[in-house]
């Protein structure tokens, strides 16, 4: 058996006061599991906007039917709830997962040396979106699945994606002022892309707020839209964003870009092909349920793809990449009063 280390009174004083800066003091992690900790955030992160599809999909959206309990008496579901108490209970549960996954991307950030404290502090902010996004999910629940605050839990799940992508592509650049890989027309079609992605992905929200996946099988209120125009109208944004994504391509390639932003705008083109087929396909078929999910799915997959494209046209110098952690300060004299 392995002893376990005794602890002193100014450790366990630090610990209590500091606890990343005790972990930091004790523990070095290599790149690659800073990586996979960063990289199980942006999984994670993904995974809680599938769940949560699935969830309003199989009708078990008050499954649990308040918050934060699941009953009044009950912190978890019961057994008169059924299969749908336990497919809402289960998601609320991985949220903890989640949380989880950002605290542990937040302590190897925070151990790595040199200690960058950037990227620690886009970890704290994913945190803070999570604990935010949860409060609105309960608040999902307590109004009924009105549609307008389930459009803004699901944007708020896009800005975690944003970050936890952020956070990691920060890991392979440096802490210097960045700098432009492309001219300033190509940063602004880009740009353009990124909004009109942007507004994809809101439109795509109110598609869902006026179709029939309500969310349960009771009456829930629906956006008082024409489900077919606002299809449309997300189709006819999808196409702009095609549009964009190959003026992109050709743009990068004709002024000679670097690889990586060409062979990003090539990879955001084949997402989208893909997301595009599955959205022709469920609206062709009545939007059947595991065509929803996948969609959702895409959209994910799409927003990165954007983000990528955009933060691969720059680059930040690595001999500045790191701050040494600061001391701990020496209490050994009374300051001067």
């Amino acid at each position: 058996m392995v002893p376990v280390p005794q602890l002193t009174r100014a450790e366990v004083a630090q610990a209590a006061r500091n606890p990343l800066l005790f972990v930091a003091d004790r523990w070095t992690p290599s790149s690659r599991t800073v990586r996979r900790a960063v990289l199980s955030a942006v999984v994670m992160a993904v995974a809680i906007v599938v769940t949560g599809g699935a969830v309003r999909l199989t009708g078990s959206g008050l499954g649990c039917p308040t918050w934060p309990k699941c009953t009044d008496e009950s912190l978890t579901t019961t057994s008169a709830m059924g299969l749908h108490g336990v497919i809402e209970f289960g998601n609320r549960m991985l949220t903890y997962v989640l949380c989880a996954a950002v605290g542990w991307a937040i302590v190897a950030a925070r151990a790595a040396k040199p200690w960058r404290r950037g990227v620690t502090r886009i970890g704290w902010a994913q945190f803070w979106v999570v604990m935010g996004n949860a409060v609105l999910g309960g608040i999902v629940v307590l109004v009924g699945l009105n549609p307008y605050t389930v459009a803004a839990h699901f944007l708020l799940s896009t800005a975690l994606i944003t970050l936890a992508v952020l956070m990691y592509h920060r890991l392979g650049e440096g802490d210097g002022a960045p700098k432009p890989l492309v001219g300033k027309a190509v940063s602004q079609l880009t740009w353009l892309l990124v909004v009109a992605a942007g507004l994809l992905v809101a439109v795509g929200t109110v598609v869902t707020g006026a179709g029939r996946h309500a969310g349960d099988s009771s009456d829930v209120h629906r956006i008082p839209l024409d489900w077919k125009l606002i299809s449309q109208l997300h189709a006819d944004l999808a196409w702009i964003v095609v549009a964009l994504s190959v003026a992109l391509w050709f743009v990068l390639k004709a002024v000679d870009a670097p690889a990586v932003p060409r062979r990003r705008a090539g990879q955001l083109f084949l997402v989208l092909m893909a997301q595009g087929v599955i959205g022709y396909v469920q609206y062709f078929l009545d939007t059947p349920e595991i065509l929803v999910g996948l969609h959702m799915l895409g959209s994910c997959l799409v927003w990165i793809a954007v983000v990528r494209v955009l933060l691969a046209q720059r680059e930040r110098p690595a001999d500045t990449a790191g701050v040494p952690a600061p001391a701990e300060p020496r209490q050994e004299h009374a300051p001067a009063v």
